[in-house]
């Protein structure tokens, strides 16, 4: 796994999932969800590219909080949208 060096890690907080049990949208709206991600600057819960509905995605771009990590057991890796790219 290759990483970059990212402006956008400026953003990044310390922060707790607003939603642990689930993606904050599709909770919201009865969707389903594959994975789900960690906004790192505001603590938002979205799901992944490959769910139905890709709110991580929609957030880091609407929002400008590019940063997510994995919020599933066992990953720590960090993306940044922005840049598609590990940080």
């Amino acid at each position: 796994m290759t990483t970059v060096v990212d402006e956008h890690l400026a953003l990044v907080r310390e922060v707790v999932p607003r939603t642990p049990q689930g993606c904050e949208e599709c909770l919201v709206s009865g969707t389903s969800w594959v994975h789900l991600r960690l906004c790192l600057t505001c603590g938002h819960v979205g799901c992944c590219d490959s769910s139905p509905m890709k709110h991580a995605r929609r957030h880091a771009f609407g929002g400008g909080h590019p940063i997510v990590r994995s919020l599933e057991p066992g990953e720590n890796w960090r993306w940044c949208y922005a840049h598609e790219a590990f940080v």
